[in-house]
């Protein structure tokens, strides 16, 4: 293996270590600026738990049915990424939804005790991923759904680094790695991995997908700069979970 394929295997190791809680090589070398550059590589992991969770799905149908199946993957999704996304949007709606001032919402974000709004916000989501999915599942390719929703949603949240500020305590933030920009040749792999899965549907159903998620990404950012000034680890979490959901409703508005 080339020094350069062995860079690049080593930074999607780095990425694969940061959202998901599988192994990776215990000598793969880390620095900030190597997690930093790893950035390009968010949406390359979700293809990864997109594949591993298909896998639990196709099993656990053949021998439980189609509704225990999805929850039985929903389970194991939780446990591939340690619940990092929901525990993100958890954070961020008791901060955004409980806070008053800036300062407010960020401590609240920073506190492990869940609120009124996060427990909302994670019942939700947890059921409307169930009931979407219950929707998709009988007449769809899952396998398709689950590469589309995990890779698109990954790199929009994780796009967001590249022109927001970053506004929280670093040295206990929980995309400390993350906080710097990214460049724009590391957005150009992240975006063409989130966008390239989308035409497994067809051209048509591909161009409503990249357009709501150019939509939600402009207003889920002016939102964000509007509530925070900028964005923290949980609100990367949030977004994904969000385009997540987004990503069924369109395919279910095409494919159901």
């Amino acid at each position: 293996m080339t020094s350069r394929a062995k860079h690049q295997l080593e930074l999607f190791w780095l990425a694969l270590g940061f959202f998901s809680r599988l192994p990776i090589p215990k000598n793969t070398p880390y620095s900030e600026e190597r997690m930093n550059q790893a950035g390009r590589y968010f949406a390359l992991v979700g293809v990864l738990l997109g594949l591993l969770c298909f896998s639990v799905y196709s099993v656990a149908k053949l021998l439980f049915g189609l509704d225990i199946a999805i929850f039985l993957m929903m389970v194991f999704s939780l446990l591939l990424t340690g619940a990092f996304h929901e525990d993100g949007l958890t954070d961020m709606a008791d901060g955004i939804g409980g806070g008053m001032t800036l300062e407010r919402r960020l401590t609240i974000m920073k506190d492990s005790r869940i609120g009124t709004y996060g427990a909302s916000a994670l019942v939700m989501a947890l059921l409307g991923k169930y009931v979407l999915l219950s929707q998709l599942a009988p007449t769809s390719n899952m396998l398709f759904v689950l590469l589309v929703s995990y890779t698109l949603s990954r790199a929009v949240a994780a796009s967001l680094i590249y022109d927001m500020p970053y506004v929280s305590d670093i040295d206990t933030s929980k995309s400390k790695p993350l906080a710097s920009q990214q460049s724009k040749s590391e957005l150009l792999i992240l975006a063409l991995t989130g966008i390239l899965p989308c035409f497994l549907f067809g051209l048509d159903t591909a161009f409503i997908l990249l357009l709501v998620a150019t939509v939600f990404r402009y207003l889920f950012k002016a939102w964000l700069m509007k509530r925070l000034g900028g964005f923290t680890g949980d609100c990367l979490g949030g977004a994904q979970q969000v385009m997540e959901m987004l990503c069924y409703l369109v395919l279910i508005a095409r494919l159901v």
